[in-house]
């Protein structure tokens, strides 16, 4: 198995490609390109990126890469959809790494999937997304950090049916919450930070959505948070309160590996 770590948007990537042979990095090439090229586009804290000058008026979105027009409208598209509870200007300032992030993560898993490396996970800051099966007859596993008890995990998480490849799309895993970076995530509606669970992990089949519907369900809080994923077809949550106390939606524990 080919497994590789990158820096990049601030944070570190992580490779395990099955069907690769060790030290073979030519494989990554590709996916590793495409994760520095949305950095130098999107990065808030590189003031040349195009996304600090479009925020600073100095470009139009026409004038941009149409990378950048893409993930906007996918922002407004995730911004309807939980109904305001996602923003792409947190705080009033643009910023799309709520989407970018995990955009990131699914772009450089599709692009391994078009090379024919059908079985491999990429991991950046916690979020994963997988292909395949980690192993012939055995799927990935994505531990869920526990926000109050470093290096310990709340649960371990795996595609709903043991064998099989989780479908066309994979399996991802996003986690929210206040463990890492306080309380960052705003609830856009009252402009407050949002304090009503201490983490917020969803499963679906794509990171991209997966990530974002997740700093919007943290934004929610708990119990609107879990009816609200409840209702999307393809999707399960599982949080964490500031007691400790766990819910889920009703089939999370489909994804729970026992022990």
């Amino acid at each position: 198995m080919l497994r590789h770590a990158e820096a990049a948007m601030g944070t570190v990537f992580s490779f395990a490609v099955r069907d690769a042979e060790p030290g073979h990095l030519a494989v990554l090439a590709p996916a590793l390109a495409e994760l520095h090229r949305l950095d130098a586009l999107f990065s808030t804290y590189l003031p040349h990126s195009e996304i600090s000058r479009l925020g600073r008026g100095e470009l139009t979105e026409q004038q941009c890469d149409p990378l950048v027009r893409e993930a906007l409208a996918h922002c407004a598209a995730v911004a309807r959809e939980t109904g305001g509870f996602f923003t792409a200007r947190p705080g009033g300032r643009l910023d799309p790494s709520g989407w970018v992030k995990g955009w990131a993560i699914e772009r450089a898993s599709e692009l391994l999937l078009a090379a024919g490396y059908r079985h491999h996970s990429v991991t950046g800051g916690g979020d994963v997304q997988t292909r395949g099966q980690a192993a012939p007859g055995r799927p990935w596993r994505v531990g869920v950090a526990d926000p109050d008890r470093a290096g310990q995990l709340v649960a371990v998480l795996r595609p709903q049916h043991e064998g099989a490849g989780a479908g066309a799309d994979g399996f991802a895993v996003a986690t929210s919450g206040t463990a890492e970076r306080g309380a960052h995530i705003v609830d856009p509606t009252s402009g407050a930070p949002a304090h009503g669970l201490r983490s917020l992990t969803l499963v679906g089949p794509r990171l991209a959505r997966t990530d974002a519907y997740a700093t919007a369900a943290f934004a929610m809080g708990p119990l609107r948070a879990l009816d609200w994923v409840t209702a999307l077809d393809g999707y399960e949550a599982l949080a964490v309160l500031p007691d400790g106390r766990r819910l889920g939606t009703p089939g999370v524990a489909r994804h729970l590996v026992a022990g």
